[in-house]
């Protein structure tokens, strides 16, 4: 199977449609086996749902066998989850989300446990928190690098959840934890963005402090 950074190199999130192109092209390379593109097939997926072709991301996701590899069927499972949500139907994606979560755990499948659990905090709002808390119990037991920049993301989605709800003070702390571990493991992007979420949150103290 494909090691998530093989993954992250053939993404461009703010370019789906260029994101699409390389899934393609990557499916068309001989070095990968059968399993290796239907890997490829679900990020392929994906990229058409960013677009907002969700049936068309649908039936792509519904030709892929995943039977036989479960990871793949993991990977199937979030992206369908993905594509409903994204098409206005989170409440439908939550199940999948759960059983993605759920199985990516019991095979050892950390990043796409982890994604899981961040995504039920997107598609399911009220229990954010608690989702987003799980998510980050889970991420401090693992040692893989590259998994374990989920807490840049992790704490930074709790800083806004927090802060939506005018607890600034606790949304400081999570902003401030996303900056020291996008300092350690994340990209100079999540440093920029975790020290203007702290410039944010604390211009929102400020506000609820001179209102007292």
């Amino acid at each position: 199977m494909l090691d998530q950074t093989t993954l992250d190199q053939l993404w461009n999130f703010n370019d789906p449609a260029e994101s699409e192109a390389r899934f393609r092209a990557a499916m068309k390379d001989g070095k990968h086996d059968a399993y290796e593109r239907a890997e490829l097939a679900t990020q392929l997926g994906r990229a058409i749902g960013l677009q907002g072709r969700f049936e068309e991301a649908d039936d792509l996701l519904d030709s892929i066998d995943g039977q036989e590899e479960p990871t793949v069927g993991v990977r199937i499972l979030l992206e369908r989850g993905r594509v409903l949500n994204s098409g206005g139907h989170a409440a439908m994606a939550v199940p999948l989300f759960e059983q993605a979560a759920e199985l990516g755990d019991h095979l050892g499948e950390e990043h796409l446990a982890i994604d899981s659990l961040h995504m039920l905090a997107i598609a399911d709002p009220i229990h954010a928190e608690l989702w987003t808390r799980s998510a980050l119990e889970y991420t401090s037991t693992v040692h893989e690098p590259r998994t374990r920049r989920w807490m840049v993301v992790l704490h930074n989605n709790l800083g806004w959840t927090l802060h939506k709800a005018g607890r600034y003070a606790e949304a400081l702390v999570e902003f401030q934890l996303a900056e020291q571990w996008a300092e350690r493991l994340g990209t100079p992007e999540q440093v920029r963005l975790a020290g203007e979420a702290i410039a944010e949150c604390e211009e929102s103290l400020a506000a609820a402090g001179s209102t007292r």
